[in-house]
């Protein structure tokens, strides 16, 4: 009998315990799926939710529309809404949200665009009408990388899941130092660089490189950013002997993946003119159709036409020695009249005029005549002026350092750090 009794209150205890286990799970489930969830200062749990994209044709009175607001109230809503955003300016693709209440009625409160990953526009109608302008909260982080070229630098850059705004800028900075088409392998580089977050978790670019450093056949280059003019806000990169790492022109008209496929040569013959000799008074760098062209140097177009064999072109005064053309354009970025800088996108490479295939024709202007840019002696950027130099190099003092305290990354490792630096970026 006592066996017996024992055996009931073990068995009590047992089902107790199942039952408070269930109960303790219902909490957790409930906590779970009634968890504050806030979004652009709403709490969502309060509302239903409906999320879309601006389709084409699309316009803010057809989406409020179809969601149960008259015209009378959509035209009222647009006149308050109007000194805060033109709800005209709606871009395919953008996305947007409709809170809706949680009652019966189901009516719409409030309209919230994105125009891009930062900024958001509110338009509130629930009672009153609000409509104002945020940005979501934004964190700096710092990284650091280092990488071996195995094939070329994009291709290294890429297998380390690194963004290519980060590649284009460091072959920026290298622009005249480096020929990125003449890495070898073996060569090495480390880089210290900042990025954005989005509410410390959505990647939202780069902010700045700060220093970096290349081992080109054995050569050390190291590039530091400084500040020469704090009220200007003017600044550039430097090496540790306070020369500045740029030329007034860049090499190329265009960033990655392009090859020279025919240089500056008076004797040249050409196929398209039936191999008769016939000057070639330009450098062709081929690349896809499509591919952005940039301003090699500071300037004012002159020229944004097309004429002839020469196509769709663009021509840049860059002062009275010097000015460069680009031919054979899909398009044109820019107007005769606009001031551009180095690196300005100021059109994209086409096939138009005599081509035979898709480049852009790059032409070097000097006192009028056309001349090879690789054979110029261009002058050098200003280095840092005199009176900066001391505190230039006290400034890049624990840079150098940090750079030469990196480690760089052993190739059986990369693959894991490659997804390490993925995790990071999303």
């Amino acid at each position: 009998m006592k066996k017996y009794r024992l055996f009931l209150l073990s068995l009590l205890a047992l089902i107790t315990l199942s039952c408070s286990n269930k109960k303790d799970k219902k909490q957790d489930q409930f906590t779970e799926e009634y968890q504050e969830i806030y979004e652009f200062g709403y709490n969502l749990n309060n509302y239903v939710v409906v999320r879309d994209t601006i389709k084409k044709g699309d316009s803010f009175g057809e989406i409020l529309e179809r969601n149960r607001l008259g015209y009378p109230e959509i035209f009222h809503i647009a006149e308050k809404a109007k000194e805060t955003f033109d709800i005209r300016k709606l871009q395919v693709g953008k996305p947007y949200m409709l809170l809706f209440s949680k009652d019966s009625l189901k009516q719409p409160q409030s309209f919230i665009y994105q125009p891009n990953k930062v900024e958001y526009v509110v338009i509130e109608f629930c009672d009153s009408i609000l409509a104002y302008k945020e940005r979501k909260p934004i964190s700096i982080k710092e990284r650091e990388i280092s990488g071996e070229i195995t094939s070329s630098f994009s291709e290294t850059m890429d297998s380390l899941r690194l963004p290519p705004d980060l590649t284009y800028t460091v072959a920026d900075i290298y622009a005249w130092t480096l020929d990125f088409y003449k890495l070898q392998k073996g060569d090495r580089f480390k880089i210290i660089y900042k990025q954005r977050y989005i509410e410390d978790s959505i990647y939202a670019g780069i902010e700045s490189i700060d220093a970096t450093y290349f081992e080109h056949k054995g050569e050390p280059l190291y590039a530091f950013k400084f500040t020469t003019d704090s009220i200007k806000q003017i600044e550039d990169y430097f090496d540790e002997n306070t020369k500045s790492l740029r030329r007034t022109f860049l090499r190329s008209p265009i960033k990655f993946r392009y090859r020279i496929s025919s240089r500056y040569n008076l004797n040249r013959r050409i196929a398209y003119y039936g191999y008769k000799k016939r000057a070639h008074k330009g450098t062709d760098f081929a690349a896809a159709i499509g591919t952005p062209i940039i301003a090699t140097a500071n300037g004012t177009v002159v020229e944004s036409t097309r004429k002839g064999g020469n196509g769709k072109y663009v021509k840049i005064k860059h002062n009275a020695t010097y000015s460069t053309q680009y031919l054979h354009m899909k398009a044109q970025n820019v107007r005769k009249g606009d001031y551009v800088k180095q690196g300005d996108v100021i059109g994209w490479v086409g096939m138009t005029g005599n081509t035979g295939g898709p480049h852009v024709c790059y032409r070097f202007w000097k006192n009028g005549k056309q001349v090879d840019p690789f054979r110029q002696k261009l002058p050098a950027a200003e280095s840092i002026p005199d009176t900066l130099k001391t505190k230039y190099k006290e400034f890049i003092k624990p840079l150098k350092k940090q750079l030469d305290n990196i480690e760089y990354v052993e190739q059986e490792n990369l693959e894991n750090n490659s997804e390490e630096l993925l995790t990071q970026l999303n």
